[in-house]
Protein backbone atom coordinates (compact mmCIF):
# COMPACT_ATOMS: atom_id res chain seq x y z
CA UNK A 1 0.00 0.00 0.00
CA UNK A 2 1.78 3.28 -1.10
CA UNK A 3 1.28 6.28 1.38
CA UNK A 4 1.93 10.18 0.49
CA UNK A 5 3.27 11.53 3.22
CA UNK A 6 3.87 15.80 3.12
CA UNK A 7 7.08 17.00 4.84
CA UNK A 8 8.41 19.98 5.70
CA UNK A 9 12.10 20.03 4.45
CA UNK A 10 13.03 23.35 4.66
CA UNK A 11 10.80 26.40 6.30
CA UNK A 12 7.81 27.14 4.21
CA UNK A 13 8.62 24.87 1.93
CA UNK A 14 6.96 21.01 1.48
CA UNK A 15 7.91 18.22 -0.67
CA UNK A 16 5.90 14.66 -1.12
CA UNK A 17 7.50 11.09 0.12
CA UNK A 18 6.05 7.70 -1.11
CA UNK A 19 6.29 4.94 0.74
CA UNK A 20 5.06 1.65 1.45
CA UNK A 21 2.71 0.96 4.73
CA UNK A 22 2.43 -2.59 6.38
CA UNK A 23 -0.94 -2.92 6.62
CA UNK A 24 -0.31 -6.10 8.25
CA UNK A 25 1.03 -4.70 11.66
CA UNK A 26 -0.42 -1.71 12.04
CA UNK A 27 -4.36 -0.45 11.97
CA UNK A 28 -4.60 2.09 9.07
CA UNK A 29 -6.04 5.55 9.72
CA UNK A 30 -7.25 8.07 7.18
CA UNK A 31 -7.02 11.54 8.44
CA UNK A 32 -9.74 13.98 8.16
CA UNK A 33 -9.35 17.08 10.57
CA UNK A 34 -6.29 18.26 12.05
CA UNK A 35 -5.43 21.28 13.90
CA UNK A 36 -2.43 23.83 14.19
CA UNK A 37 -0.15 23.90 17.23
CA UNK A 38 2.96 26.55 17.81
CA UNK A 39 5.19 23.95 17.60
CA UNK A 40 4.14 23.09 13.88
CA UNK A 41 4.42 26.78 13.78
CA UNK A 42 7.94 26.93 15.43
CA UNK A 43 9.14 24.96 12.33
CA UNK A 44 7.05 25.50 9.42
CA UNK A 45 8.24 29.29 9.80
CA UNK A 46 11.73 28.26 11.10
CA UNK A 47 11.41 29.51 14.54
CA UNK A 48 13.75 27.02 15.59
CA UNK A 49 17.59 26.89 15.76
CA UNK A 50 18.89 25.93 12.95
CA UNK A 51 21.12 23.48 14.86
CA UNK A 52 17.63 21.73 15.63
CA UNK A 53 15.61 22.40 12.04
CA UNK A 54 18.73 20.51 10.50
CA UNK A 55 18.32 17.41 13.07
CA UNK A 56 14.23 17.44 12.54
CA UNK A 57 13.59 17.72 9.35
CA UNK A 58 13.13 16.61 6.80
CA UNK A 59 9.32 15.28 8.34
CA UNK A 60 5.54 15.57 8.61
CA UNK A 61 3.90 18.10 10.69
CA UNK A 62 0.83 18.06 12.97
CA UNK A 63 0.00 15.83 16.14
CA UNK A 64 -3.35 16.88 16.74
CA UNK A 65 -5.34 15.13 14.51
CA UNK A 66 -8.59 13.07 14.50
CA UNK A 67 -9.70 10.32 11.54
CA UNK A 68 -11.55 7.03 10.27
CA UNK A 69 -10.32 3.82 10.43
CA UNK A 70 -9.90 2.17 6.93
CA UNK A 71 -8.48 -1.34 7.79
CA UNK A 72 -7.70 -3.57 10.74
CA UNK A 73 -6.61 -6.77 10.76
CA UNK A 74 -6.68 -7.01 14.37
CA UNK A 75 -10.97 -6.67 14.50
CA UNK A 76 -10.32 -4.37 17.45
CA UNK A 77 -11.81 -1.73 15.54
CA UNK A 78 -14.34 -1.30 12.92
CA UNK A 79 -14.01 0.25 9.41
CA UNK A 80 -15.39 3.62 9.27
CA UNK A 81 -15.13 4.18 13.21
CA UNK A 82 -13.66 7.49 14.25
CA UNK A 83 -10.47 7.67 16.12
CA UNK A 84 -8.10 10.25 17.76
CA UNK A 85 -4.27 9.69 17.27
CA UNK A 86 -1.86 9.91 20.09
CA UNK A 87 1.45 11.30 18.37
CA UNK A 88 3.77 9.77 21.79
CA UNK A 89 4.80 6.71 21.00
CA UNK A 90 6.79 5.12 23.99
CA UNK A 91 9.44 2.40 24.33
CA UNK A 92 9.76 1.20 27.71
CA UNK A 93 7.86 2.65 30.35
CA UNK A 94 8.78 1.99 34.29
CA UNK A 95 6.30 1.04 37.08
CA UNK A 96 4.94 4.26 38.05
CA UNK A 97 6.39 6.67 34.84
CA UNK A 98 4.47 8.77 33.11
CA UNK A 99 4.87 7.50 29.58
CA UNK A 100 5.27 10.99 27.86
CA UNK A 101 8.66 11.12 29.95
CA UNK A 102 9.80 7.81 28.78
CA UNK A 103 13.43 7.47 27.81
CA UNK A 104 13.10 6.77 23.82
CA UNK A 105 9.98 8.02 23.46
CA UNK A 106 9.04 8.69 19.64
CA UNK A 107 6.93 11.97 19.35
CA UNK A 108 5.27 12.33 15.83
CA UNK A 109 5.98 15.72 14.75
CA UNK A 110 9.27 16.16 16.35
CA UNK A 111 12.08 14.05 14.47
CA UNK A 112 8.95 11.87 13.16
CA UNK A 113 6.75 12.04 10.47
CA UNK A 114 3.27 14.20 12.30
CA UNK A 115 0.22 13.39 10.69
CA UNK A 116 0.19 14.79 7.42
CA UNK A 117 -0.04 11.77 5.32
CA UNK A 118 -2.60 10.36 3.40
CA UNK A 119 -2.77 7.13 5.66
CA UNK A 120 -1.36 7.08 9.45
CA UNK A 121 -0.59 3.53 10.76
CA UNK A 122 -0.28 3.15 14.23
CA UNK A 123 -0.50 0.44 17.11
CA UNK A 124 -3.68 -0.41 17.95
CA UNK A 125 -2.72 1.24 21.46
CA UNK A 126 -2.25 4.50 19.75
CA UNK A 127 -5.75 4.66 19.03
CA UNK A 128 -8.53 6.51 21.02
CA UNK A 129 -12.34 5.97 19.42
CA UNK A 130 -15.04 8.53 19.93
CA UNK A 131 -18.83 9.43 19.14
CA UNK A 132 -21.22 11.92 19.24
CA UNK A 133 -18.04 14.49 19.08
CA UNK A 134 -17.85 17.13 16.38
CA UNK A 135 -14.85 16.62 14.39
CA UNK A 136 -13.57 19.96 14.75
CA UNK A 137 -13.68 19.39 18.71
CA UNK A 138 -12.07 16.13 18.59
CA UNK A 139 -9.10 16.85 16.60
CA UNK A 140 -8.19 18.95 19.25
CA UNK A 141 -8.15 16.10 21.59
CA UNK A 142 -4.56 16.18 22.53
CA UNK A 143 -4.28 19.49 23.13
CA UNK A 144 -7.25 19.04 26.05
CA UNK A 145 -4.98 15.93 26.96
CA UNK A 146 -1.94 17.86 27.65
CA UNK A 147 -4.61 20.26 29.90
CA UNK A 148 -5.75 16.87 31.69
CA UNK A 149 -2.31 15.29 32.58
CA UNK A 150 -0.70 18.77 33.68
CA UNK A 151 -4.07 19.32 36.01
CA UNK A 152 -3.65 15.73 37.12
CA UNK A 153 0.03 16.17 38.15
CA UNK A 154 -1.52 19.54 40.01
CA UNK A 155 -3.95 17.55 41.52
CA UNK A 156 -1.54 14.56 42.86
CA UNK A 157 1.10 17.09 44.21
CA UNK A 158 0.18 20.21 45.17
CA UNK A 159 -1.82 20.79 48.83
CA UNK A 160 -5.38 20.61 49.77
CA UNK A 161 -6.02 23.91 50.17
CA UNK A 162 -7.49 25.24 46.40
CA UNK A 163 -9.37 28.29 46.78
CA UNK A 164 -7.21 30.71 44.44
CA UNK A 165 -6.33 29.18 41.53
CA UNK A 166 -4.34 31.57 38.76
CA UNK A 167 -3.56 30.72 35.24
CA UNK A 168 -1.07 32.87 33.85
CA UNK A 169 -1.28 33.28 30.00
CA UNK A 170 -4.31 34.56 27.58
CA UNK A 171 -3.93 31.82 24.86
CA UNK A 172 -5.58 28.46 24.19
CA UNK A 173 -3.58 26.43 26.59
CA UNK A 174 -4.60 28.93 29.38
CA UNK A 175 -8.26 28.95 28.01
CA UNK A 176 -8.29 24.98 28.10
CA UNK A 177 -6.78 25.06 31.74
CA UNK A 178 -9.24 27.66 32.95
CA UNK A 179 -12.16 25.43 30.97
CA UNK A 180 -10.96 22.00 32.85
CA UNK A 181 -10.37 23.86 36.35
CA UNK A 182 -13.41 25.06 36.53
CA UNK A 183 -14.72 21.53 35.97
CA UNK A 184 -13.02 20.03 38.03
CA UNK A 185 -12.55 21.96 41.25
CA UNK A 186 -16.23 23.85 41.27
CA UNK A 187 -15.53 25.52 44.16
CA UNK A 188 -12.14 27.09 43.40
CA UNK A 189 -11.48 30.56 42.36
CA UNK A 190 -10.23 30.77 39.07
CA UNK A 191 -7.59 33.42 38.24
CA UNK A 192 -6.78 34.60 34.63
CA UNK A 193 -3.80 36.60 34.17
CA UNK A 194 -3.06 37.98 30.60
CA UNK A 195 -1.47 40.82 28.55
CA UNK A 196 -4.21 41.29 26.10
CA UNK A 197 -7.91 42.48 26.66
CA UNK A 198 -9.42 41.47 23.66
CA UNK A 199 -7.78 37.85 24.60
CA UNK A 200 -8.95 38.06 28.21
CA UNK A 201 -12.68 38.70 27.11
CA UNK A 202 -13.06 35.21 25.94
CA UNK A 203 -12.30 33.85 29.44
CA UNK A 204 -15.68 35.55 30.80
CA UNK A 205 -16.66 31.95 32.20
CA UNK A 206 -13.85 32.31 35.03
CA UNK A 207 -14.19 34.48 38.69
CA UNK A 208 -11.33 36.91 37.72
CA UNK A 209 -9.01 38.56 35.19
CA UNK A 210 -6.41 41.21 35.40
CA UNK A 211 -4.04 42.25 33.12
CA UNK A 212 -0.44 41.56 33.89
CA UNK A 213 0.86 45.25 34.43
CA UNK A 214 -2.40 45.64 36.59
CA UNK A 215 -1.98 43.18 39.35
CA UNK A 216 -3.88 44.43 42.66
CA UNK A 217 -1.08 44.31 45.13
CA UNK A 218 -3.21 42.54 47.84
CA UNK A 219 -3.49 39.57 45.38
CA UNK A 220 -2.86 36.13 47.42
CA UNK A 221 -3.09 32.84 45.32
CA UNK A 222 -2.64 29.20 46.38
CA UNK A 223 -1.25 27.21 43.41
CA UNK A 224 -0.41 28.83 39.67
CA UNK A 225 0.24 27.56 36.33
CA UNK A 226 2.02 29.12 33.92
CA UNK A 227 1.12 28.89 30.48
CA UNK A 228 3.28 31.89 28.20
CA UNK A 229 5.76 30.69 27.14
CA UNK A 230 8.71 31.81 24.96
CA UNK A 231 10.11 35.52 26.17
CA UNK A 232 7.04 36.41 28.67
CA UNK A 233 8.30 33.21 30.89
CA UNK A 234 10.15 35.16 33.14
CA UNK A 235 7.88 37.78 33.96
CA UNK A 236 4.97 35.16 34.44
CA UNK A 237 7.33 32.74 36.62
CA UNK A 238 8.78 36.11 38.03
CA UNK A 239 5.31 37.32 39.05
CA UNK A 240 3.60 33.82 40.22
CA UNK A 241 6.69 33.56 42.56
CA UNK A 242 5.41 36.79 44.15
CA UNK A 243 1.92 36.36 44.73
CA UNK A 244 1.67 32.65 45.70
CA UNK A 245 1.27 31.76 48.94
CA UNK A 246 4.13 29.38 50.90
CA UNK A 247 4.39 25.92 50.20
CA UNK A 248 1.82 26.75 46.83
CA UNK A 249 2.61 24.40 43.72
CA UNK A 250 3.87 25.57 40.23
CA UNK A 251 2.79 24.28 37.05
CA UNK A 252 4.88 25.00 34.11
CA UNK A 253 3.61 24.35 30.68
CA UNK A 254 5.35 26.99 28.52
CA UNK A 255 7.72 25.91 26.08
CA UNK A 256 11.02 28.78 25.94
CA UNK A 257 13.80 28.65 23.57
CA UNK A 258 16.13 30.15 25.76
CA UNK A 259 16.94 29.57 29.31
CA UNK A 260 14.53 31.59 31.90
CA UNK A 261 15.85 32.86 35.26
CA UNK A 262 14.24 31.79 38.20
CA UNK A 263 14.27 33.61 41.79
CA UNK A 264 15.39 30.51 43.61
CA UNK A 265 15.97 32.98 46.65
CA UNK A 266 11.89 32.89 47.15
CA UNK A 267 11.49 30.03 46.05
CA UNK A 268 13.45 27.92 48.82
CA UNK A 269 11.90 30.88 51.06
CA UNK A 270 8.61 30.17 50.37
CA UNK A 271 8.74 26.18 50.24
CA UNK A 272 7.04 25.93 46.59
CA UNK A 273 6.96 23.14 44.00
CA UNK A 274 7.49 23.87 40.32
CA UNK A 275 6.83 20.98 38.00
CA UNK A 276 7.31 20.98 34.56
CA UNK A 277 4.67 19.11 32.29
CA UNK A 278 4.62 18.60 28.78
CA UNK A 279 2.38 16.13 26.40
CA UNK A 280 0.41 13.52 27.69
CA UNK A 281 -0.36 9.73 27.13
CA UNK A 282 -3.35 7.26 26.68
CA UNK A 283 -4.97 7.42 29.57
CA UNK A 284 -5.35 11.05 29.48
CA UNK A 285 -6.35 11.03 25.71
CA UNK A 286 -9.34 8.54 27.08
CA UNK A 287 -10.46 10.89 29.76
CA UNK A 288 -10.27 14.36 27.43
CA UNK A 289 -12.20 12.56 25.07
CA UNK A 290 -14.96 12.15 28.28
CA UNK A 291 -14.22 15.55 29.02
CA UNK A 292 -15.77 16.33 25.44
CA UNK A 293 -18.87 14.80 25.89
CA UNK A 294 -19.29 17.84 28.14
CA UNK A 295 -21.82 20.24 26.34
CA UNK A 296 -20.66 23.42 27.84
CA UNK A 297 -17.35 22.56 27.12
CA UNK A 298 -18.08 21.83 24.06
CA UNK A 299 -19.60 25.42 23.51
CA UNK A 300 -16.38 26.95 25.72
CA UNK A 301 -14.50 25.61 22.83
CA UNK A 302 -15.85 26.29 20.12
CA UNK A 303 -15.55 30.10 21.10
CA UNK A 304 -11.49 29.43 20.70
CA UNK A 305 -11.73 27.07 17.07
CA UNK A 306 -11.33 28.76 13.92
CA UNK A 307 -12.21 26.62 10.66
CA UNK A 308 -9.46 27.31 7.60
CA UNK A 309 -10.83 26.39 4.60
CA UNK A 310 -10.32 22.22 3.57
CA UNK A 311 -6.92 21.25 2.41
CA UNK A 312 -6.50 19.63 -1.04
CA UNK A 313 -3.09 20.31 -2.06
CA UNK A 314 0.56 21.59 -0.39
CA UNK A 315 -0.98 25.25 -1.44
CA UNK A 316 -4.20 24.90 1.04
CA UNK A 317 -1.55 23.96 3.50
CA UNK A 318 0.55 27.40 3.23
CA UNK A 319 -2.79 28.68 3.28
CA UNK A 320 -3.77 27.05 6.34
CA UNK A 321 -0.67 28.01 8.46
CA UNK A 322 -1.00 31.78 6.47
CA UNK A 323 -4.49 32.00 8.60
CA UNK A 324 -3.30 30.23 11.78
CA UNK A 325 -0.64 33.27 12.08
CA UNK A 326 -3.31 35.64 12.02
CA UNK A 327 -5.69 33.73 14.42
CA UNK A 328 -5.35 34.49 18.33
CA UNK A 329 -6.29 30.57 19.44
CA UNK A 330 -6.58 27.45 17.53
CA UNK A 331 -6.73 26.68 13.60
CA UNK A 332 -8.88 23.30 12.36
CA UNK A 333 -9.06 22.19 8.66
CA UNK A 334 -10.24 19.11 7.28
CA UNK A 335 -7.91 17.13 5.46
CA UNK A 336 -8.78 16.56 2.16
CA UNK A 337 -5.94 15.34 0.39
Amino acid sequence: MINCTYQLVYPRTFSVKYSEVDIEKDIIVRPKYMSICHADQRYYLGKRNASVLKKKLPMALIHESCGEVIYDKTGKFKVGQNVVMIPNIPEKVRPGEYENYSLGAKFLSSGYDGFMREFVALPYDRLVPFEDIPLQIATICEFISVGVHAINRFDFCSHRYRDNIAVWGDGSLSYVISCLLKIIFKEAKIIVIGKNKTKLSYFSFVNETYLADELPADLKIDHAFECVGSYGSFYAVDDIIKYISPQGTVILMGVSEDKVAINTRDVLEKGLMLIGCSRSGKAEFESAIKFLKNSVFQRRLMAIISEAKPVKSIIDIHEAFADDAKNMFKTVFKWDI
